[in-house]
């Protein structure tokens, strides 16, 4: 079958973004394609259960296909649906959480509410993380932008239509800078070369931003020059900063972080709190649907003025510092030391005393807690995309709080941990999914769980 060409009608979305049909009874995934669309595609790869296959032709378009803004949007892994009406983005993000629940978690009857949309859902993303390479081994010519989807191949732009203009200034500037100076960029293939990524951070309360050359060891040539030149062509810049990765490794950022010029951290906002922001903390990338986001979790959370609440993967103390103007007391934990010096120095920042936070691995430190005897009547939980451990929804059950709110960016893992809380007694009794990443296959979802 790999090679054949087929005419396929598309029904749905993976939760990768790729459209999905049915051919002789196999399901076969066609990124690019969209519900709605007939399409001409060639199958590439064929497993037992599914098959995979590159678009050919369009040979009747879906109502809901556009044509997509950017110029590298079919090269680029950034989006995945912007050729899609940004209405029909979210009614299918909303049917993704609902199959999920259902085929992951066995959750038939729980309602999914209609996403929660952004008012603009371009230019939104506050942080960026570029990678730097030199196109076809010049060492003059420095590229930078996104991956090809699937691939290590730089896809070059000064423009990204989803991230904050002022990001897309940080890595005109630094490709031009590095260039001039002629540092050469990092070529993975042999461990060479000297900066690995741009990162570009842009706040949306202060309008600050940060820039963060990731190099591939200590040295970094003429970088006070560097830092001083890029603070002068992009004024809001306000630090500039050397993280140091000589690892070979898809990982980022390195456990070392210089300060090249300006402050160490930039302050932002949600709402009327602040936010110190260094290199590595977590912060959520669409300020506009966090504060949407935030505030639906502190509806489901339903505080009393004499209520505990406690937020498990608390990062700088966003949400915890939310909630805690409006509980008794709220405890944060963290197993990032530096997130967890951030979110202490915001709830200083914020003049908020009813806080105390916690370093460890929540999987750890939930079962210290229930051990103890802490019963907390609100628990928050917002995971990466791997979810809860199962060890941690246990102690998190035994606690016995009377509500649960669950933050997730996976629907699968979401699920599957409703699944494990609906057998130690907690009811998922809806979710409501909001859009923090238009034209991506990402969606956030937010779920009340009630004992």
């Amino acid at each position: 079958m790999v090679k054949d060409t087929i005419t396929l009608d598309i029904t749905d979305l993976n939760h990768e973004g790729d459209g999905t049909g049915r051919h002789g009874g196999l399901v076969v995934f066609v990124p690019g394609a969209i519900p709605g669309d007939r399409v001409k595609a060639t199958i590439v790869e064929e497993k037992s259960r599914f098959a995979r296959a590159r678009l050919e032709e369009t040979l009747v378009p879906s109502p809901d296909r556009v044509v997509p803004p950017c110029p590298v949007h079919i090269r680029c892994g950034g989006c995945q649906l912007q050729h899609m009406d940004y209405r029909a983005q979210l009614r299918v993000k909303q049917e993704l959480v609902s199959n999920a629940l259902r085929r992951v978690g066995g959750l038939d009857t729980v309602p999914v509410l209609p996403t929660i949309g952004a008012a603009d859902p371009w230019h939104y993303r506050n942080k960026a993380q570029f990678p730097i390479g030199a196109a076809n081994g010049a060492r003059r010519r420095i590229v930078g932008g996104l991956y090809a989807r699937g691939t290590h191949e730089i896809i070059d732009f000064n423009d990204c239509l989803i991230q904050h203009p002022v990001n897309n200034a940080i890595l005109a500037t630094a490709k031009d800078l590095i260039a001039r100076y002629g540092i050469p960029p990092y070529d993975e293939r042999t461990g060479t070369g000297v900066v690995r990524h741009v990162l570009a951070r842009v706040t949306s309360g202060t309008g600050q931003a940060m820039a963060v050359l990731v190099t591939n060891g200590p040295g970094l040539p003429r970088a006070r020059e560097l830092a001083r030149d890029l603070m002068a062509a992009v004024p809001t810049v306000k630090s500039v900063q050397q993280n140091i990765n000589p690892h070979r490794t898809n990982v980022i950022l390195g456990d070392t972080t210089r300060l090249l010029a300006g402050d160490p951290y930039i302050i932002d906002t949600i709402g009327d709190l602040r936010f110190r922001i260094s290199p590595r903390s977590f912060f959520q990338v669409n300020p506009a649907q966090t504060v949407r986001l935030y505030q639906q979790a502190l509806a489901y959370a339903e505080l009393q003025p004499g209520d505990t609440v406690l937020d498990a993967f608390c990062g700088t103390g966003t949400i915890t510092l939310f909630l805690a103007r409006h509980a008794g007391r709220a405890i944060g934990i963290e197993e990032v030391r530096e997130a967890v010096a951030d979110a202490r120095a915001n709830a200083v920042l914020n003049h908020i005393e009813n806080v105390e936070f916690m370093t460890g691995k929540v999987e750890e430190e939930l079962p210290r807690l229930a051990a103890s005897g802490s019963r907390p009547d609100v628990i928050v939980v917002d995971p990466p995309r791997a979810g809860v451990d199962r060890r941690a929804l246990e102690a998190m059950s035994a606690m016995g709080p009377r509500r649960l709110v669950y933050i997730s960016c996976h629907p699968a893992t979401l699920a599957r941990d409703l699944a494990v809380l609906a057998t130690a007694g907690y009811r998922t009794a809806e979710v409501q999914p909001v859009d923090m990443f238009p034209h991506t296959r990402h969606i956030e979802a937010v779920a009340l769980l009630v004992r």
